[in-house]
């Protein structure tokens, strides 16, 4: 009769979850000092292939043989593109096997966690002579299968922005789920926005989870407002996904273009007084002197002012 074991996912003192570049792992230790790595991705998406690889090492001194991976999935929600199993023979003492199996995600499945079921099976060989009971593992290894790969548009960029002015636009791209390629970036501006900066951008390749950034700048119209309104930029973002299929994603970002107040700070440093405006390189003295200077002119004026007041009522008076 077999022995059976049962392990659940969740005992911290038989499994470990690790995450890596290419999803999860799971390492667990099996009786004969049989370390076994079940690497998976830890999303998938629907209509794509997930493939699962194992790495198993036998660190005990008996032989084992007869070893087995058997990968179900009761929702049938991952389907084998070829077997559902993986075989070992016969495993001796310090030697190690590695190897994959691929399974398509169903296009007949809602979005969410879904289960691939593994059950792991071995012969241990006592004293390299006398095969033993096989025992056997169950393992669960959830998988949050998404409907569509994910490209997503970053933009950093002022809430409100002010007549006769430079003001930065940072747009970023984000690919989550595939490598992406054949890129375009298109920014579109409003008619009466200047922008400093190439309006296209090409990439022949995108990396899954590599952002790629672009910085431009915007000049604001040189008339003043009297009323604040919205400025629209469009953001267009063509290319062609892992299965070669051609993909378009879009945003729109609404900036305020708002009156000017009496002080204004630009976003590199600079200042707005009135209609004056003091570049961010002018030093902290001549920033003080130059209010400091127009009020000591008011004073010297007014003081001049009532001087000739005094010496007109003095005329009068003789």
């Amino acid at each position: 009769m077999k022995f059976i074991k049962i392990m659940p996912l969740l005992l911290l003192g038989f499994f470990v979850l690790l995450s890596n570049v290419y999803g999860e792992t799971i390492n667990q230790s099996m009786e004969g000092s049989m370390d076994v790595q079940i690497t998976h991705p830890d999303e998938a998406i629907i209509g794509r292939i997930a493939s699962i690889s194992i790495l198993i090492k036998n660190n005990g001194w008996e032989d084992k043989q007869d070893i087995s991976f058997i990968f179900t999935s009761q929702d049938n929600s991952m389907i084998p593109v070829s077997d559902n199993s993986i075989t070992i023979k016969r495993l001796s003492q310090g030697s190690s096997y590695g190897g994959s199996i691929d399974f398509k995600i169903s296009s007949n499945i809602n979005p969410g966690i879904h289960f691939l079921n593994v059950k792991y099976s071995q012969v241990l060989v006592s004293n390299n002579k006398e095969p033993q009971e096989p025992i056997v593992y169950d393992i669960a290894i959830p998988i949050v299968v998404k409907k569509e790969p994910s490209v997503i548009i970053h933009t950093n960029t002022p809430e409100a922005i002010f007549a006769n002015a430079e003001f930065p636009f940072i747009v970023e791209i984000i690919s989550k789920d595939i490598e992406i390629t054949n890129v375009n970036i298109e920014i579109i501006p409003p008619t009466d926005i200047q922008f400093r900066g190439e309006t296209l951008h090409s990439f022949s390749t995108i990396q899954k989870n590599y952002p790629i950034i672009i910085t431009s700048r915007i000049i604001s119209p040189i008339e003043e407002v009297n009323t604040e309104y919205k400025l629209p930029f469009n953001i267009i973002v063509r290319y062609t996904d892992d299965i070669g299929e051609e993909k378009i994603e879009s945003q729109v970002v609404s900036v305020i273009l708002r009156p000017r107040t009496f002080m204004e700070l630009t976003t590199d440093g600079g200042m707005w007084i009135g209609d004056f405006f003091i570049a961010p390189y002018i030093s902290i003295g001549t920033i003080i002197g130059i209010p400091a200077g127009a009020i000591i002119s008011l004073l010297i004026r007014k003081s001049q002012k009532s001087t000739k007041k005094r010496l007109k009522k003095r005329k009068d008076k003789n």
